[in-house]
């Protein structure tokens, strides 16, 4: 019994309070209305995708001072945050995000890891798990005071905690209050985490990424309420959009980038500084170095025991992210758009050249350019790429990207292209989630999906042969074959995924491209795909927000689609079942009844043409032997004795008729895709859409009346479908090395 009240708490889990199929024939019916999955539109969130008249979100303004301890690895920091009510209703009391909390001591996080017993292990890992103390990190929250400098009553339940208000916060009301904190800075490389500093033994210097390093507000909206999910590790932030004034305050001779715009430029850079960044500016063909590697190295000698504060102001952003060390290189690109300029930078360290003096900045440029085409021009200043070992992680305006070259300065064409594709994805992340800001906490796929499909796009406008990943059908067939019982529906929480990388990157984003190439066209989606991004940037889309509008804008009826690829672990498998070949006669096969018609039960006769099956023992593959049948007229004689020669001169002449049968063992219902290979070499491609599943999910047949004998017919040639199986893919059945081919 508990096994099965599990069974059904997680299926619940996956569809929500979905209302089940009420009979077998709406069950199988995939082709049925997603009413049952999705949630009913309403005046904040309308049928068509869009949002509606009473759409709202909140708004959280940060005004923020923090300090580098370099020496102790500890980040302080005081904040007054401003917090806005758009919402209809009053609130009780405030949730903030204390990410940090996940490498507290007294963690839950590390308890719910699956552990077993290793044989066989490296000594500092052994004295990691074992013998040494585990890492004091966490936030220390010092007070939380109102306007007036009283302090208010908070809660902390792991990473969340809850302010309490002394009075509701009404509608259109905002509430400011003030929090300090300190917490030590994570070595990223050994207690791992998204943000944190790398170590540099050989000159004893760090380079720092530091973010969610502040109190954040978490996110309050028309679907859940509170966002207040702890983050367990694997689902990423909620966070409301406001406006930041951030102070940092450094070691002197650190180089910094960060969120935001610097508003003291000639307080922190040298003249000669200032004078290339102004050169970087007017360069949109090749980067600018603006702090170089000699001046990184000449500072990464001498540890300066003098401060300098950078002051970064953002506006319309959801977080704020940083990077510094006095390691940096620093170079810059301007960005032409349509109507504005962006800045495209990077910093790295030393340890990065060539690699990223040569592409990273170059990659920037182009991915804002690409994704700019397919969504809408990028609105922020710039774009950051900062190299730190290890990393992959994004936020405005700034992002975290791995790819380190030998240290003799050699690398190789995987590195390289690992580090491109890296750069490409966590700047893309600009557009998907921080500006279509999608709840990561539930739905990883919205946008991380997403990235990755405009990634592939990306990565093949910078070179058609790029070796791309993720995208392609054929890539995400080995997962989707796979045990079921391993897999989820991309429509799973992101706490509840175990093949993260498959379920929220891979899969979503070759369902994404098949639409696109395959099921829709490129016309088609790429308005409808545009339509989604300018309807809901800056703004909280869920995913029925997406699922609307890329039928809203298109006119395809996609819930087939959304249904098979997002809600079940269905796979694709369409085969060749038979194949019958047919010739034409005057005389209608032995024991042949011409059905009746009740329309012309009273009208004359026309005369009929039959198409009589070839007898199986006569007909193989490509075989154009005379039919053994009597009284048997050709196509030519008959069309001659019943047309005139005007009506004659309009008509084709096909000469053989071929049944073919198809048959579908996978769960999805997809397109077929037909190629049909001639006698002669010449081949000629048929598309038939989806529905032609809608009344047998089993198999269905096609007749293909052809000039030309048939050598061969392929299914899916272009590996377009992600059909698990290819060996009943092609007829004559051939054995193929491997169906994943």
């Amino acid at each position: 019994m508990r096994h099965s009240l599990a069974a059904l708490v997680a299926f619940c889990s996956l569809l929500g309070h979905a209302q089940q199929p009420k009979n077998d024939r709406e069950r199988n019916d995939k082709f049925r209305q997603m009413y049952d999955v999705m949630a009913t539109p309403n005046m904040y969130r309308t049928a068509s995708g869009a949002p509606g008249p009473e759409y709202y979100q909140q708004q959280a303004d940060y005004k923020i001072d923090i300090e580098l301890d370099d020496k102790n690895t500890k980040l302080y920091g005081t904040e007054v945050i401003t917090y806005h009510n758009n919402a209809k209703e009053q609130l009780d009391y405030l949730w903030l995000q204390l990410d940090q909390n996940r490498r507290a001591r007294n963690s839950q996080s590390p308890l719910i890891q699956d552990q077993k017993a290793n044989e066989s292990v490296g000594v500092n890992e052994f004295s990691r798990t074992y013998l040494q103390e585990k890492f004091d990190g966490g936030f220390n929250i010092d007070y939380i005071k109102d306007a007036n400098g009283k302090p208010m009553p908070y809660t902390i339940n792991q990473t969340m905690m809850r302010v309490e208000l002394a009075k509701p916060l009404q509608h259109g009301e905002k509430i400011s209050f003030s929090i300090k904190w300190w917490y030590n800075i994570n070595n990223y490389l050994v207690e791992s985490g998204r943000s944190g500093y790398e170590h540099f033994e050989k000159d004893g210097n760090n380079v720092y990424i530091l973010a969610q390093f502040y109190p954040r507000m978490a996110v309050y909206n028309d679907v859940e309420g509170w966002q207040n999910m702890q983050f367990w590790g694997s689902g990423e932030f909620a966070l409301p959009f406001g406006n930041f004034e951030v102070n940092i305050t450094v070691p002197a001779d650190h180089v910094m980038e960060a969120t935001g715009t610097l508003q003291n430029r000639a307080e922190v850079f040298t003249g000669a500084q200032l004078k290339r960044y102004a050169q970087a500016e007017k360069s949109f063909d090749k980067p600018v170095v603006v702090v170089t590697q000699q001046e990184a190295e000449a500072a990464e000698k001498h540890f300066s025991t003098q401060k300098k504060t950078w002051k970064f102001k953002a506006e319309n952003v959801r977080d704020f992210g940083i990077a510094t060390s006095r390691k940096f290189i620093l170079d810059a690109m301007a960005v032409q758009l349509d109507g504005k300029t962006a800045m495209a930078v990077s910093v790295y360290p030393k340890e990065g050249n060539p690699l990223w003096g040569e592409y990273s900045t170059r990659i920037v440029a182009h991915t804002l350019k690409v994704y700019s085409k397919h969504t809408f021009d990028y609105p922020y200043p710039k774009a950051v790429s900062v190299h730190a070992q290890d990393q992959g992680m994004e936020y405005p305006m700034i992002c975290w990207n791995w790819g380190r070259p030998e240290p003799d300065g050699s690398y190789t064409d995987r590195v390289k292209h690992g580090m491109m594709g890296v750069i490409i994805h966590e700047v893309g992340h600009n557009f998907f989630p921080m500006i279509v800001n999608s709840d990561e906490r539930q739905w990883t796929w919205m946008d991380e999906g997403l990235n990755t499909f405009l990634e592939y796009l990306t990565e093949i406008a910078w070179d058609p042969n790029f070796p791309t990943r993720r995208g392609p059908a054929k890539h995400i067939v080995p997962y989707m074959s796979g045990d079921p019982s391993t897999l989820e529906p991309i429509m799973t929480n992101s706490e509840s995924i175990r093949q993260f990388g498959n379920n929220a990157y891979g899969k979503p984003a070759t369902a994404l491209n098949i639409l696109r190439e395959t099921v829709m066209g490129r016309d088609l989606f790429d308005y409808a795909f545009k339509t989604y991004a300018n309807r809901w940037k800056f703004k909280h889309p869920t995913p029925e927000d997406f699922f609307r509008t890329m039928e809203d804008a298109s006119a395809v009826d996609l819930d087939w689609f959304w249904r098979g690829w997002f809600y079940t672990t269905d796979f694709n498998d369409i085969g060749i079942k038979q194949v019958k070949r047919f010739f034409v006669s005057d005389q209608a096969p032995q024991g042949f009844q011409q059905p009746e018609n009740p329309r012309r039960r009273n009208s004359k006769p026309a005369p009929n043409v039959y198409l009589v099956k070839e007898d199986s023992a006569h007909f193989k593959p490509g075989m154009d032997a005379p039919f053994e049948v009597k009284n048997v007229k050709t196509l030519d004689a008959f069309l001659d004795a019943k047309f005139t020669a005007q009506e004659r001169a309009k008509l084709q002449s096909p000469k053989y008729f071929y049944e073919v049968t198809f048959n579908k063992p996978g769960g999805l219902v997809m397109p077929i895709l037909v190629e049909l290979t001639f006698e002669d070499g010449s081949k000629e491609n048929h598309v038939f859409p989806a529905q032609i599943w809608k009344f047998n999910d089993v198999e269905v047949s096609r007749i293909f009346a052809t000039q030309k004998v048939l050598s061969k017919i392929t299914l899916d040639p272009k590996q377009e479908t992600a059909d698990i199986d290819l060996s009943n893919n092609q007829w004559p059945k051939v054995e193929t090395k491997s169906k994943f081919e």
